[in-house]
This record gives C-alpha cells, structure tokens and sequence, in this order.
C-alpha cells in the first residue's frame, strides 16, 4: 500500500497513563493509504497494542508490536486481508519474543493488540488478547473481538455467570498474547450477534460498513470502568473528538487504575457524485422546456377561459331606430299655382280639409 496524508474516514486518538502513577505502556498508530500507484482504493490501519512486564518492558513490548503491525500491513497489496493480518499477528509475536530473549531483564514480556483494517468501506479485524473493538450502528453498540482471558473461556463454559465478570480475580489473566514461545494465533472473528460461533463470526470479515457507523478500538483501561452503553451515549452525543477525550476524562473519574487509549473511527456520508459540464447543460435544456411547456400551457388554458366567459354572456336585444319619413316638395313649374293644403284644427273630429289654390 501507498502511505497517503489524508484518510477518507474520521479519526480521533486519546492514550492516557491513568491516575495510578505507572508508565504509559499502550501505544497506538492509524495511518492511512490507498492500495497502489494503480488502485486508487483507500484503505485506513489502526493498531493498538496494551503492553504486558514490568521495568519499561511493557511499554518496549507494545511499541514493537504496533511498528510490526503497521509495517507487515504497509507492505501488503489488500487482495487478501484476513491471510495478510494473521502474518502480521504472528511477526510481531515473533519479534516481540525475540527481543525479550535477547535481554534477561525483558523476558516473559509481552503486548495484547487490536486492529482494524478498513478497506474502501468494508472492515477486517484482528486480536490477541483483552484489548477491545466496538462497533456502533445506529442506537447499537456490540463489541465484535473476543477477549483471549480466562474469564471469557469460563464464561462460554459456564462455570461463571456474566454478573460475575466484573471485578472476578481472573478478569486480567490473558490466554493469548504477543511474544508467546509460540507465535500467537490472531483471534480472526468479527462477531456481530451474541452467540455466533468463531466460524459465523469469521464469515463475516469484509463487512461493509454504513454511513455514521463508529468503530471504537481501545484497551482494557476503559472497559474495565465504563459500561458499553456510556460509551455509546458518549459517542454518539458528542463530536468525535470530544467523545473520545470524554471517555478518557469518565475514566480517570472513576480511578483511572490502568492505561486509558481509545481510537474512534467514523465513517462519513458519501461525497455527492460530481455533475459534469455536459450534464448541467443536458439538464439546463431539460428544465427550460419544461418551464415553455409549462407557460403555453398556462396562455392556452387562459385563452380557453376567457372564450369561454364570452360564451357564457346573454346576447344583447337589438334596438330598433326609427327611420325618418322624407318628404319631399313637388316640383313647380312656371306658372303654376302652387297647391298646399290647409289643415283646421277641430276638436276630436276631423274633417276633409279643403282644398285652396293660391293663384
């Protein structure tokens, strides 16, 4: 993979010593890549490792367990993930060992260690020992490692009840970590329902991931003092950063009796896909005819209309105009006497005028 600056996730990353006064011995790196010169796919490791031994071997143990991890995985292709992280497990249990054999006062040291691999938008996981992965989705929260201590093994077998885990003398004793004479098998299930068999669990690496889903990696410093629906309350009220710190803080109220880290992971809405030239003007030209149609439309509904008012009208009654009566005066030759008739009024009766000439 091709080391890259900026991750296509949200990353936030908290390791505190606790209030005990002891060493720091958790370390931690998230680094982010992309597959290849050619394979533009991103790809984010986070790596955290809870180192075990006493006189700073701890803290050795963990910082050489997490440079390991993070190196084994950067030099990997991706194509086949659960092969490619299980190799890495075992070189850093291998280097881990050796390193403690090589000084008396660093032998029997050793590291726990969690890892997510997000690929593109799909999740690879793996662990040894006690430290932890959470995944939350939704209003959820499951924890999808499985812890390698003794309390886990007598819970499975029945010989203690969950009401017992917390606070049981064997709560820290851990079957499996790195730097064991035997290179340590890396707990390869990512459980997502109670009750799912290491096969099932197995089956479901390369899960992919939703929108707002939150991947929580951290040590036993948190879980051992807060509960899994604080953590959820907490991250999902709060920006991720301040979550995270908030989670340390909650901690440290509590006693703070080991190292505190915590690594939280959000996973972004995706970017809305960008609209080419040609397109926004395909969809200019789209958009502008239907507005013309929309706007002929309405001019032709209007014409409609308003015919139709005019229709609807009563046709006026035409007026009669009277025509006037022309008269017209008779032609009067030279000589002639001119005739005019003489009208005498009498009261309601008529008579024959009589008729004069005027020479």
């Amino acid at each position: 993979m091709i080391r890259v600056e900026q991750a296509h996730v949200q990353v936030a990353a908290v390791s505190h010593a606790g209030m005990s006064g002891k060493n720091n011995e958790d370390r931690y790196a998230v680094s982010a890549y992309q597959l290849g010169p050619d394979d533009p796919t991103p790809a984010l490791v986070a790596v955290l490792a809870d180192g075990i031994g006493g006189h700073r071997a701890g803290e050795v143990a963990a910082e050489l367990a997490v440079e390991t991890l993070s190196r084994s995985l950067e030099d990997s292709d991706g194509k086949k993930p659960l092969a490619e992280l299980q190799n890495a497990v075992s070189k850093a249990s291998q280097q881990v060992f050796a390193y403690a054999q090589s000084d008396m006062g660093r032998q029997g040291m050793g590291s726990t260690c969690a890892c997510a691999w997000v690929i593109g938008s799909r999740l690879y996981t793996a662990n040894v020992g006690d430290s932890r992965i959470y995944l939350l989705r939704g209003d959820s929260i499951q924890q999808i490692s499985k812890d390698h201590t003794w309390v886990q093994e007598a819970l499975e077998q029945g010989v203690i009840t969950p009401e017992q885990v917390r606070g049981h003398p064997n709560q820290h004793v851990i079957r499996r970590y790195l730097g064991s004479p035997q290179p340590a098998q890396a707990g390869l299930g990512l459980y997502l329902n109670p009750g799912e068999s290491e096969e099932q669990a197995r089956a479901n690496q390369g899960m992919r991931l939703h929108p707002d889903d939150i991947l929580l990696v951290c040590s036993d410093g948190l879980t051992d003092l807060v509960e899994n629906e604080e953590i959820l309350a907490t991250l999902r009220s709060q920006p991720l950063d301040q979550a995270v710190q908030g989670l340390v803080d909650l901690a440290n109220t509590r006693g703070g009796h080991d190292n505190i880290t915590v690594i939280g992971i959000h996973i972004p809405p995706p970017p809305p896909h960008p609209v080419s030239k040609a397109r926004r003007w395909v969809r200019s030209i789209f958009i502008g005819l239907i507005v013309l149609l929309v706007v002929v439309g309405l001019a032709a509904a209007a014409l409609q209309f308003v015919r139709w008012r005019e229709a609807m009208q009563p046709t006026p009654t035409p007026t009669l105009t009277p025509v006037p009566v022309l008269t017209s005066t008779p032609r009067q030759l030279p000589g002639e006497a001119t005739l005019a008739p003489t009208f005498t009024p009498t009261s309601r009766s008529t008579s024959t005028p009589e008729r004069t000439s005027t020479p």
